[in-house]
């Protein structure tokens, strides 16, 4: 076993060096898709992948980390300390279920504190068929240059004005203009881009290569940002479809807590478009597919978006003093992580109960 604690890092790189180091211990094999940029530190970035159980296996589980990079502090701990838990492992293994691990989705973003790719696009909204007309999104047009204002922090005229906006339209409504996704202005938040990402393209490549032997299949994504700090929410992460819903609530909702949807209203997240887990039904058509994201909150969403409009403005402002962009990215990390053992032990615990129970899912036991 592995302490919660080391399991988890400050930096991309001693993340990246831990999660190699562990899946050596294991004897696991990794392929890693290298990014064509550097990090931070000038270090090598790359989607790394390890499968742990039989490359034929008919039930595999996918657990993915930073799909909106700088998510991936919180996300690559989950998978480092599953790699050195005998007792999960045994577990997904007698009962004849793969793991496949595939930490560092956005690579670029987890080293650099950003949730986005190198392209300036959120992972999570790029998933599309390009060569189809794109969504437009007119309530995030009316916002655009609210949120990213000409100088930094915001005045106080800018304040006022998105403080109008919600007072007219509301604070559910102000989250979906801004999270939904948008395709018109590339140097927005959440811009779902105008091509496949290099992140979509080699998930899709890691799904050929090792999901397509899969009958039933099941994916957790970890994800950080919204809700109550340290409360991991089981976000339906399927098409709209009765019976994967049913599923995905047998496996992991309870009376109490059951999983939330986009569809219904009841998730934290607003109905979003172009999300990544459209992949699986594209590149594995014959398995049974059951998902969720497990979405960890932090701090409240005003400050969560406050961080996002600070980051996507220093990217448009490379130019900004070392200190204030000192404070934008520690504000950023501070909205996706929470530095503390409480906060890391309750992800481990969740993250773990979440695994146990989509193994029983997938062998017929839950």
């Amino acid at each position: 076993m592995i302490g919660v604690g080391e399991a988890f890092s400050s930096r991309y790189m001693l993340a990246r060096q831990k999660f190699l180091k562990a899946c050596a211990s294991a004897g696991l094999t990794v392929r890693s898709h290298v990014h064509p940029l550097k990090g931070r530190d000038g270090e090598e970035l790359a989607m790394d992948v390890a499968l742990d159980g039989n490359p034929d296996a008919q039930r595999l589980l996918i657990v993915t980390s930073a799909c909106h990079g700088v998510e991936g502090y919180c996300g690559s701990g989950v998978q480092i300390f599953a790699l050195h838990d005998d007792e999960w492992r045994a577990k997904a293994r007698d009962q004849g279920v793969a793991v496949l691990y595939v930490h560092a989705l956005n690579p670029h973003g987890f080293s650099h504190v950003r949730r986005v790719t190198h392209e300036n696009v959120d992972l999570n909204r790029n998933f599309f068929d390009f060569d189809e007309p794109l969504p437009v999104n007119e309530p995030y047009a009316s916002l655009h240059a609210l949120l990213l204002p000409a100088e930094w922090p915001p005045t106080a005229e800018n304040h006022a004005a998105i403080a109008a906006w919600i007072d007219q339209h509301g604070a559910v409504a102000f989250q979906a203009a801004v999270t939904r996704g948008q395709y018109q202005f590339a140097d927005g938040l959440f811009f779902g881009g105008n091509a496949p990402t290099w992140s979509n393209k080699t998930i899709r490549d890691v799904l050929r290569t090792h999901a397509q032997s899969a009958r039933q299949l099941a994916w957790i994504d970890l994800h950080t940002g919204l809700g109550p700090n340290g409360i991991g929410e089981r976000i339906f992460s399927c098409k709209d479809d009765k019976a994967a819903y049913a599923r995905a609530n047998a496996w992991w909702g309870t009376p109490a807590a059951p999983v939330t949807s986009i569809y219904d209203g009841s998730s934290t997240s607003a109905f979003l478009t172009g999300l990544m887990w459209n992949s699986v039904y594209e590149e594995c058509p014959r398995a049974e597919y059951t998902g969720i994201a497990l979405e960890y909150g932090t701090v409240p969403v005003m400050e969560v978006m406050g961080a996002l409009r600070g980051d996507h403005w220093l990217h448009q402002h490379p130019e900004a003093p070392e200190e204030l962009a000192a404070s934008i990215r520690a504000r950023m990390l501070e909205a996706f992580y929470t530095d503390s053992d409480a906060w890391r032990g309750q992800i481990i615990s969740q993250a773990r109960q979440a695994m146990f129970q989509a193994v029983d899912g997938l062998a017929g036991t839950a």
